[in-house]
């Protein structure tokens, strides 16, 4: 049973499902529509069809005398609840941290849910309750700003309530309270009141709806979540919810009556980008044009193309006549939906990227300058057009005042980069101009491509007449490549059979970290002795990024420790004939490994805070790892760190060291600690309990946190970042030591640096100077080297090119090289290819713990293959990344064992890109 017939089951039985008192009260008449069947109710005594068939007809003529914009439509809208009782709720962020299913906030309802043992339960923070919260959404980007009603971020009032809850009401009242604010908030007439019967499934809940139109226009839509399960194996929940979302933008819109719903919605936005572009406004004109799209556009299935075409025969006009002249408009509505999504994204932490939901943001960011760009509106930033979203949405949401510097950093950042790539992408665009004589129109998965391997937006192309238009499908299915969330490559440790009907484990290192010695009785003994289940244990699991404690059970040697549900298990090394089934036994920790991991794990909480303190908002933890040598933290940034950003957050993070802060651990519920300190406390990912560890040292740094600290920040001792790695887009990766490992790395630098001025013949205060002559000295020789090598290039170029394999009309030349570098394949290379142009030259060359990829492809051989291409093919097998043009491209990895898989890998690309051709 699926929905349809979910539909028809509640529809047999609408006294049950559907009526409520207002509709006995008012006179609503329940009747099916002669179109599609749908069940209404209705004032209207001939009203024979749904609203689903019925055009706009509030644009130009609104239905009520009040005209209210976004924020003042907000503000009525909040008035109306609070006075009958609602709590007003600030929005939850639209990076959705709290659900790991999630990247974006996509509907009002998830503010409130929570995934527990893999079952959603609702979470309500008061009841009744309403929200204003941005939802996020990427699934129609193609019909933003041209629609007149669709965007990536918009506003859904939710009004939610736990039925069975103190202060909870049900559909009755819900339907009451619904109607009463559109005709008493609103001001809309009853009789201009249609509502729908519908159903609502997923989360593993549903239940039945009833959406409300007026004019055509559905402005909410009132859902009963009674049953929890699916469709075929279901049961009523314990505590009812009602899940209200209503569109603000639509609310606004049904009382301007404006040709689209963004010329209410962004206020002064479209007006000043209007009056910057000096863009002509044709009232009536495009209020007849808009108002057509916005209501027929699901005839045409909702292509905006089709559906333009025929209204350009209708209006007496060209396509193409028609198309001049509401681009602009619809360049300026576009823009601005952009912008006010990466607005809030950006406040929120998010960063524009390649990888997860920051692919999304990156996808409207470029999407927004190529329109600029086509346009020649070289006056307009997106900075700009977000500073004056934070002037005009600050009456709603005062927090994005504060985020107003960050958002023009990110902006200004991103925009940059996509200038600067202006010439690498012209060069491609030349070369696509040739080969469109002979290959014809490109095709949208060529369209995503080149957007994915070079940033390329379709509406760059159209600029510069590489294609026609932008495709209909481009955008939405470039979304759907990046919609699944980051976690489903990790792969877990299987878990130990035979725990079935064992009790929770008492956790003594909650209780006092400093036990490192305990009693205890063993439960369980699995797999021959290999696993053991005590009834309490001080040894620490695997978890958050922690390793494990180690140590000794009655003489039985620790090696791993985990834990499955409320159960943790110790792995013992040959201890299946020390250790029985109740027994009794004493545990031992290993205290030194304990400390120098609480202080990794503790120094991790310290750096996360002082990198978002000398970087920006934007800085979250990615991930992290804490062992007894040393901490990795992978954190959220937009660029590689400079040496001198290294050093601030190193210094500022030994700062709060020194301040010898208080480090406060407590629990509390969930929605209590996610209301006292926000949604940051989520740094080290979802907290699958109502029941959260809040780790806070002194406000410096406040976190959900499983993890064993200590109790000042002191005790740390030392901190030392050794490394700093971009390690992909938009995200850093910095590697440190703390206390005792901190020490120890000092000494051993220390030892190094006498071994060089020892070798030097010089001062460890004078190595500086010695070590620059050495390096003048090295640099002079490498000169005379490449003298040489130019010498006796040609020579070896000719031999490779005898050695080569042939593939038909192209050749391959592939090696991995552990003694000559890469000056002499990158001189070889070149002139291998300048004497065979039909010949691919690919080399790896050890360096150092990596390998760095050289790559050439002769005039000939590029046509069918390009160096840069392979490069990145051959550098990701090896565990990096690479580039480059036609001609050249670089990269390297670490992944020595793959040298094999790699080089094979080069062939194949170049067979396969003969084949294609």
């Amino acid at each position: 049973m699926g929905k349809k017939e979910l539909a028809a089951m509640f529809s047999q039985n609408p006294d049950r499902y559907y009526k409520v008192a207002l509709f006995d009260q008012m006179g609503f008449q329940r009747r099916q529509c002669n179109l599609c069947g749908k069940h209404f109710w209705t004032l209207a005594a001939d009203r024979q069809s749904c609203p689903d068939h019925e055009n706009y007809g509030f644009i130009g003529r609104p239905p009520t005398s009040k005209r209210l914009d976004y924020v003042s439509a907000w503000k009525e809208t909040e008035k109306f609840f609070a006075k009958n009782g609602h709590e007003i709720v600030r929005r939850y962020p639209v990076v959705c941290r709290w659900r790991d299913d999630l990247y974006f906030t996509i509907a009002s309802i998830v503010d409130f849910q929570r995934v527990m043992n893999s079952q959603v339960v609702f979470e309500l923070p008061a009841n009744p309750l309403v929200v204003p919260q941005m939802c996020l959404r990427f699934n129609d980007i193609e019909n933003v700003g041209l629609s007149g009603r669709h965007y990536t971020g918009f506003c859904m009032i939710g009004q939610t309530c736990n039925a069975d809850a103190p202060g909870g009401y049900w559909k009755d009242r819900c339907i009451e309270l619904d109607y009463g604010m559109l005709t008493r908030g609103l001001g809309i007439k009853p009789e201009e009141v249609t509502f729908v019967e519908d159903v609502w499934m997923g989360a593993g809940a549903f239940g039945y709806s009833l959406e409300y139109f007026v004019r055509g226009l559905e402005l909410g839509n009132a859902v009963f979540t009674e049953f929890e399960g699916d469709e075929n194996n279901y049961r009523v929940m314990p505590n009812k919810i009602i899940d209200m979302g209503a569109g603000l933008e639509r609310f606004s819109w049904v009382t301007m009556g404006t040709p689209t719903s963004y010329d209410c919605c962004f206020g002064p936005v479209v007006d000043k980008m209007l009056d910057m572009t000096g863009t002509d406004r044709n009232a009536e004109f495009l209020s007849n044009y808009f108002g057509a799209v916005a209501s027929k556009l699901e005839t045409t299935g909702g292509n905006v193309k089709e559906l333009k075409a025929i209204l350009a025969r209708e209006m007496g006009l060209s396509y193409d006549q028609l198309a001049r002249m509401v681009a602009p408009h619809e360049a300026v509505y576009t823009v601005a939906d952009h912008v006010r999504t990466l607005l809030f994204a950006i406040s929120d932490g998010a960063l524009p990227s390649n990888v997860g939901g920051g692919y999304n943001l990156r996808v409207i960011l470029r999407r927004a300058l190529s329109i600029l760009e086509r346009l020649n509106w070289n006056n307009v930033k997106l900075e700009d057009v977000a500073d004056i979203q934070i002037d005009y949405l600050g009456q709603m949401y005062p927090e994005l005042e504060e985020h107003r510097q960050d958002v023009r950093t990110i902006l200004g950042l991103e925009s940059g980069r996509y200038t600067g790539s202006r010439e690498r992408m012209n060069g491609i665009v030349a070369s696509l101009k040739k080969a469109k004589k002979s290959s014809g129109e490109l095709e949208v998965s060529d369209l995503i491509r080149m957007y994915e391997s070079d940033g390329i937006t379709p509406d760059f192309l159209v600029e510069q007449g590489v294609i026609s238009s932008v495709p209909s499908t481009f955008y939405t299915k470039l979304a759907e490549l990046h919609t699944s969330v980051a976690g489903g490559g990790t792969e877990k440790a299987k878990p130990v059979r035979g725990l079935e009907g064992l009790p929770a484990t008492e956790l003594l290192y909650y209780e006092d970290e400093s036990i490192r010695e305990f009693d205890a009785k063993v439960l369980k003994v699995v797999d021959n002795g290999k696993y053991v289940v005590l009834d309490r244990t001080a040894f620490y699991p695997r978890g958050g990024g922690q390793e494990p404690d180690t140590g000794e059970i009655s003489g039985a040697k620790v090696v791993e420790v985990t834990k499955q549900a409320d159960i943790v298990v110790h792995r013992i090394e040959d201890g299946g004939k020390l250790l029985h089934e109740g027994q009794a036994v004493k545990g031992i920790v290993n205290g030194r490994r304990r400390d120098m991991v609480t202080k990794h794990h503790t120094a991790t909480h310290v750096i996360n805070s002082s990198a978002r303190n000398n970087l920006g908002s934007w800085v979250w933890q990615n991930s992290a790892f804490k062992e007894e040598s040393y901490g990795r933290l992978d954190i959220t940034h937009h660029s590689a760190l400079s040496k001198e950003e290294v050093q601030k957050i190193e210094q500022t993070a030994n700062i709060a060291v020194r301040k010898n802060l208080p480090v406060d651990i407590r629990f509390y519920d969930r929605g209590d600690a996610e209301q006292k300190y926000s949604f940051r406390i989520y740094q080290g990912g979802v907290v699958p309990s109502n029941n959260v560890r809040i780790v806070n040292i002194d406000n410096w740094d406040i976190e959900a946190c499983g993890g064993t600290h200590v109790r000042r920040t002191g005790e740390i001792g030392l901190i030392k970042i050794v490394k700093s790695e971009r390690i992909q887009d938009g995200v850093v990766r910095l590697e440190f030591v703390a206390g005792e490992a901190a020490v120890n790395y000092m000494q051993s630098q220390e030892t190094q640096l006498s071994t060089i001025a020892q070798a030097l013949g010089s001062s460890r205060e004078k190595v500086l100077e010695s070590f620059t002559k050495a390096m003048d000295d090295a640099e002079s020789a490498k000169k005379k080297l490449r003298i040489m090598l130019r010498t006796v290039a040609e020579t070896m170029a000719k031999s490779v090119s005898e050695q080569a394999k042939n593939l038909g009309d192209v050749k391959l030349y592939s090696t991995y090289d552990e003694e000559l570098d890469e000056d002499y394949h990158i001189a070889v290379g070149e002139k291998a290819i300048e004497i065979d142009p039909s010949l691919v030259y690919v080399a790896l060359v050890a360096k150092g713990a990596g390998m760095r990829v050289i790559v050439f492809a002769g005039e000939k051989a590029s046509k069918r293959a390009r160096a840069g291409a392979i490069a990145r093919q051959v550098s990701a097998k090896l565990g990096g990344s690479g580039g480059g043009d036609d001609r050249f491209g670089q990269g390297g990895g670490r992944l020595k064992e793959k040298i094999k898989e790699a080089l094979l890998s080069a062939e194949e690309m170049v067979v396969a890109a003969k084949k294609a051709s």
